[in-house]
């Protein structure tokens, strides 16, 4: 089958269900947020996952790609990481007398980009084109990177010694941001009791890279009404006018929104946005966008009351 093909609603639900079921098996206690990683891939976007050390951030990272069956590369980000360590260089071969390009490991189908805010602001930046544009640019020549492209990038929250924020045109490529938290008390003791869940054996495939981006084409033509259309605009506009925000949604973001709405709805085997399905994604794809007039990070209270305040209709 090709790439470029697409999957009936029916089949397109139960391969997400699959994959979801797969990366449950390494991530335990953790639905709603495996669901959320899910739809972020299907959406052809790409993922942040803050939390503490220890809760399983890389875990995810690895188990979704081991699921889809996609080549990944793993970047250990650290503050004397260079952006030729990422993207690559172009090395002189003095038998052929030119220089050749060596790609570096951003040219894989999933890059985790491990704790990226310990890298410096200039290797943060190097990541902009490629997770905007699907290329990268050396020495005057564009280099078209794999599809899929998806980078899942960790970070420890701001407040954690060696740590650079994330610049906002940088938070802005990221679809959806989430945070994992501790598990609960029955799937830890699952987890102490077992066997080790990060080993890649224990991680089925269930999923090719044709597969996938069947689904990704599937969730385009998942439909958008007029009404739900307005509903995020009535969002966008409640972000702009809020007093504790310092800065509302971008139309981008509004665009952002619809794409993880539309994946999220394809997982509920529909092919029509619901509004529920715009409530479902909305705090992971909002709230790294928006910073507080008082301090750069906004209360989870802030993006829950924005919700909870815009009507439907």
């Amino acid at each position: 089958m090709s790439p470029t093909q697409k999957l009936p609603i029916s089949e397109a639900r139960a391969l997400a269900q699959s994959i979801a079921d797969a990366v449950g098996v390494a991530v335990l206690g953790k639905s709603a947020q495996i669901r959320l990683a899910v739809a972020c891939l299907l959406a052809r976007g790409h993922l942040l996952i803050e939390d503490v050390p220890g809760v399983g951030k890389t875990t995810l990272a690895h188990a979704l790609a081991d699921a889809c069956g996609l080549a990944w590369r793993r970047v250990q980000f650290t503050s004397d990481l260079l952006p030729a360590d990422l993207i690559g260089v172009s090395v002189w071969e003095a038998a052929r007398a030119e220089f050749t390009f060596r790609p570096g490991p951003v040219f894989s189908e999933v890059l985790l980009a491990d704790e990226v805010n310990r890298a410096s602001p200039k290797t943060q930046s190097a990541l902009l084109e490629a997770m905007e544009e699907r290329r990268v640019s050396v020495d005057g020549h564009t280099h078209t990177l794999p599809e899929p492209f998806f980078v899942i990038a960790t970070q420890n929250p701001t407040h954690h010694a060696g740590t650079f924020d994330l610049p906002e045109s940088q938070l802005d490529r990221f679809l959806m941001r989430l945070a994992l938290g501790y598990p609960p008390p029955d799937a830890e003791l699952a987890l102490l009791s077992g066997h080790d869940r990060r080993a890649r054996s224990a991680i089925a495939q269930v999923s090719n890279r044709t597969q996938l981006m069947q689904l990704q084409n599937s969730c385009a033509d998942v439909f958008v009404s007029d009404a739900v259309a307005r509903y995020v605009l009535k969002l966008l506009t409640a972000s702009r006018n809020h007093n504790g925000i310092q800065q509302g949604l971008s139309p981008r973001a509004g665009l952002s929104l619809l794409a993880a709405a539309r994946a999220f709805a394809l997982t509920e085997a529909r092919d029509y946005v619901a509004p529920e399905d715009v409530q479902a994604v909305w705090p992971a794809v909002a709230a790294h966008r928006l910073h507080g007039k008082d301090a750069r990070s906004l209360p989870a209270a802030i993006v829950e009351d924005l919700l909870r305040s815009t009507a439907i209709a």
